[in-house]
C-alpha cells in the first residue's frame, strides 16, 4: 500500500514539473540561413493598444506613433501583441474609446496629446490593473495616476534648429531663396503651449544666426484647417517668407501645398514629412523637418516596460539628449541645402547639447513675455 502511494506521489511530482516546463516556455532555434539563434516566447505576450486622435495618414503625428508600433511588430512580435486604433475626431467619444479599450485585454494602452490628458486622468484611477503611457503632455499624478507614465517633447530645440536653418536658407543662394531676410511660422493654435513652445525656439535659433531677422507668425486656430493653415502661408510668402517651418499637426499639409504652389521652402513638423511625399513635387520644397520622435519614445518605453524598468507614476520630457527631437537629415536635405548652413544647424546642436546654448521654452511663459518674443520679431 505504502509503495502505491509513493508511486502516486512522485507520478503526480512529474506531471505537475512538466506543466512547470510548459507554462511560459522559451524554444530555442536556429536559422541556418543567418546563423544565428532566435529565442521565441511561446508564454503570454504583453497587449499594447494604441489610440490615436483623429487618423493614420496624418503625415505628421499619428504616423510617427504608428510607425513605433510598427517597429515594436516587427522586432518584439515574440513578446508583444499591438493593436492601433482609430478614435475619429469626435471629442466626445475619446474617453469612450478609452474605457473601451480599459475593458479589453490590453495590458498597456498608449494614448496622446492634450486631447486625452483629462480623460486619462478620469479613466487610469478607475482601472489600477492596467498601465497607460501618454505622449506629448503630463498629467496631475495628484489624482493617483501610479499607473501612467506620461512624456513630452523639447519640441523647442528642434525648433531652435528649425530657426537656425531658415536663418541660413532666407539669405542664401539656393534657387528659391530671396535676398530679404524673413521667413514664416504657421502654428495651430496660440492657445496651445506645445505650439508656442515651438515658435519661440523657432525665433530664437533665427535670431541666433541672424539678430536682425524678421519671423512672421500667423497661427490656424485649428489642428486639422489645412486650407486656412494654406492661405496663411501664401500671405506669408508673398509678404517675404522664402522657408516657412509649420508646426499645425494634419493642419500642415496646407502650408507644404502653398510652398510647392509658390515655389517656396518649407520646414515640416513631428515627422519627415519629405517622405511622405515621396515622389510628389511637393517633396523638393521641403528641405527638412522638425522632428518629434514620438514613435521611437513609444518603442524605447514598450522596451522599458518588458524589462521592468519603465518609470509609471513620472513624467519626463525627452530632448536632443535623449535623441527624441530633432532635424530631418534625409537626402533632399543633403542634396538642396548647402554644406555650410547644414553644418551651422550642427553646430547649434552640439551647443545645445554642450549646454552653451538654452533654449527658452513657453512652458510656464507668462502671455506678455510670449507677445512680446513674437512681435518683437515680426
Amino acid at each position: 500500500m505504502k509503495k502505491k502511494i509513493l508511486s502516486g506521489f512522485v507520478m503526480a511530482l512529474m506531471v505537475v514539473s512538466m506543466l512547470a516546463g510548459c507554462g511560459g516556455k522559451t524554444e530555442t532555434t536556429e536559422d541556418n540561413n543567418a546563423g544565428t539563434t532566435t529565442e521565441e516566447n511561446t508564454g503570454d505576450k504583453l497587449k499594447v493598444s494604441l489610440l490615436v486622435t483623429g487618423s493614420f495618414g496624418d503625415k505628421a503625428f499619428n504616423d510617427s506613433a504608428q510607425e513605433g508600433m510598427e517597429k515594436i511588430k516587427a522586432d518584439l512580435s515574440d513578446k508583444c501583441e499591438v493593436e492601433m486604433i482609430e478614435m475619429g475626431n469626435d471629442k466626445t467619444k475619446f474617453e469612450g474609446s478609452l474605457l473601451d479599450a480599459s475593458d479589453s485585454d490590453a495590458d498597456v494602452i498608449i494614448v496622446g496629446t492634450w486631447d486625452m490628458k483629462e480623460n486619462l486622468e478620469r479613466v487610469a484611477p478607475q482601472y489600477p490593473e492596467k498601465k497607460y503611457i501618454i505622449f506629448d503632455t503630463d498629467v496631475d499624478y495628484s489624482l493617483g495616476l501610479e499607473n501612467v507614465y506620461s512624456m513630452s517633447y523639447k519640441q523647442n530645440e528642434a525648433a531652435f534648429l528649425a530657426g537656425v536653418l531658415a536663418a541660413g536658407v532666407t539669405t542664401s543662394d539656393m534657387e528659391f531663396a530671396n535676398p530679404e531676410a524673413t521667413i514664416g511660422f504657421v502654428g495651430a493654435k496660440d492657445t496651445a503651449a506645445v505650439i508656442n513652445d515651438s515658435v519661440v525656439g523657432y525665433i530664437e535659433g533665427a535670431k541666433f544666426m541672424n539678430p536682425d531677422i524678421k519671423v512672421l507668425v500667423s497661427y490656424v486656430g485649428s489642428y486639422t484647417d489645412s486650407a486656412t493653415a494654406k492661405e496663411l502661408a501664401l500671405t506669408q510668402y508673398s509678404g517675404g517668407a522664402d522657408c516657412v517651418f509649420v508646426a499645425a499637426g494634419p493642419a500642415s499639409v496646407g502650408v507644404i501645398e502653398a510652398g510647392a504652389e509658390s515655389q517656396k521652402y518649407v520646414i515640416g513638423v513631428d515627422s519627415d514629412q519629405a517622405l511622405a511625399y515621396e515622389g510628389k513635387d511637393e517633396a523638393n520644397y521641403i528641405i527638412s523637418s522638425a522632428i518629434k520622435g514620438v514613435g521611437t519614445s513609444i518603442y524605447n518605453s514598450i522596451e522599458k516596460e518588458l524589462e521592468g524598468t519603465l518609470p509609471y507614476g513620472t513624467y519626463e520630457q525627452l530632448g536632443l539628449a535623449e535623441n527624441a527631437v530633432g532635424i530631418a537629415d534625409n537626402d533632399i536635405y543633403k542634396s538642396v541645402v548647402p554644406e555650410d548652413i547644414r553644418n551651422s544647424v550642427e553646430d547649434a546642436k552640439q551647443k545645445i547639447l554642450n549646454g552653451e546654448v538654452t533654449v527658452s521654452t513657453a512652458y510656464g511663459m507668462d502671455e506678455a513675455t510670449l507677445k512680446e518674443i513674437i512681435n518683437s520679431a515680426q
